[in-house]
């Protein structure tokens, strides 16, 4: 048992490396080649970053979500935008669904429901946080500071410092999370969702949380298999971004805004969760 969960805790890990590499060289580059302008004309992005973040959030892979977290803690998007990707982003649930022989039908609608609702939050969160000028700002050279990094080192060997430090902390958590998962038994998560109407989107949504790729594999699954309504599969792959969590309570350090950040997820998975259940 120890050596499956290993290997699942190291692949999982690796998964997200390239991402997290190409976030930390995009930042590096903008903190040692571009002027202040420039970052800030990438913060500016306009109102309108949510909609590609939505839009990207599809890919399947759960490393964008880390990348883009890292991303918002040193303040190149915004919150509205993180929210985006971690409410479109379709982590292991994608190819579940093909491997399992879905309908197209079902994956497009699946696909676009979860982009659709993403870029809707996204931006009405963006837009709330523009009028109440609730939008903490943050800074590259921050992450650089917290993280102890010698940038002065040069582009690539910062970000791959950034990049090794960080895979080290998903490696370990990860590895924490399967045993946790392993103790609980997928068995018993299945009798605890099903057949409870409401209920179900409530405790689906807080399975998607766990900051895992296992969890979007369960949920799918129990959904194929006949174990809960589309609406509670809904409500926990809107909520399931991955190991984008893990990323963002380790590099944002400010606790609070973090779990500000949770509590809208979490809400915007439930309630989108149980419209889709009304609507489909």
């Amino acid at each position: 048992m120890f050596i499956d969960i290993l290997k699942e805790a190291l692949l999982d890990t690796l998964k997200t490396v390239p991402f997290l590499f190409l976030a930390y060289l995009l930042m590096e580059w903008l903190e040692h080649r571009a002027e202040e302008k420039s970052v800030e004309t990438v913060g500016r992005a306009g109102g309108w970053a949510p909609v590609a973040g939505g839009l990207i959030g599809m890919v399947p892979q759960c490393g964008f979500s880390a990348a883009v977290s890292n991303l918002y803690a040193s303040g190149i998007v915004t919150r509205g935008t993180l929210l985006a990707v971690f409410l479109s982003t379709s982590d292991e649930m994608l190819p579940i669904l093909i491997s399992r022989k879905a309908e197209l039908g079902l994956i497009l609608k699946i696909l676009g429901y979860k982009c659709a609702v993403g870029i809707l939050v996204g931006l009405l969160i963006d837009f709330i946080g523009r009028r109440l000028a609730k939008e903490n700002k943050k800074s590259i050279e921050s992450i650089c500071e917290q993280e102890g990094c010698k940038c002065e080192d040069g582009v690539l060997k910062s970000a791959l410092f950034h990049t090794l430090k960080i895979t080290l902390f998903l490696f370990v958590t990860a590895l924490i999370v399967g045993f946790a998962v392993k103790a609980v038994g997928t068995e018993n998560l299945e009798h605890f969702i099903l057949n409870k109407p409401f209920l179900g989107e409530v405790l689906a949504g807080l399975v998607g949380l766990i900051p895992n790729c296992a969890a979007s594999v369960v949920l799918t699954d129990l959904f194929l298999k006949g174990g809960m309504s589309f609406g509670a599969m809904m409500s926990g792959l809107l909520t399931a971004s991955g190991v984008g969590l893990l990323v963002l309570f380790r590099m944002n350090r400010n606790l609070k805004e973090n779990l500000f950040t949770l509590l809208l997820l979490y809400a915007g998975g439930l309630i989108f969760g149980c419209l889709a259940g009304m609507i489909f």
